[in-house]
């Protein structure tokens, strides 16, 4: 099988969309991450579910997670002020990342290669500069582990 077999369609957003839409549509959906795109739509990196959640912790609790304990759970509701205002591009971490890319003809075991190195849940699906769709994680097992 090859990538683009197993290639969905998936939310992208903009470096510049709004911070908080975006960490909305993650929620909604109970996505893993999602695409990021250049203002001309090529794929620019992928933002994990995981590092919009990093960016709510508060840097003092992520070098002594011993203090959240300490925390009132009013935390949480004060989610959406500290998304407000922001952008995608203030999520993603100073240095990119590599974009976990692969070709639409690469192989399900490249695929899967690819997740690995770059411990990604989703790699976008290119045919030249042309983003064909998405194959996460999840879907990558589905197929891995249904009998054939």
């Amino acid at each position: 099988m090859r990538a683009a077999e197993l290639a969905e369609e998936f939310p992208v957003v903009d470096l510049d969309a709004d911070a908080l839409a975006a960490a909305r549509l993650l929620a909604e959906h109970r996505l893993p991450g999602l695409v990021v795109t250049e203002a001309s739509g090529c794929p620019h990196t992928v933002l994990p579910a995981s590092d919009v959640v990093q960016f709510l912790v508060p840097p003092y609790v992520r070098d002594d997670p011993s203090l959240a304990g300490v925390l009132s759970e009013s935390m949480a509701d004060r989610a959406a002020d500290k998304l407000g205002g922001r952008t995608v591009r203030e999520l993603l971490p100073d240095e990119p990342r590599e974009l976990p890319r692969v070709d639409a003809d690469d192989t399900i075991v490249e695929v899967a290669a690819t997740m690995a190195r770059l411990r990604c849940p989703l790699v976008a699906v290119m045919q030249d500069r042309t983003l064909l769709g998405v194959v996460s994680a999840s879907r990558l097992l589905e197929h891995a582990l249904t009998p054939r």
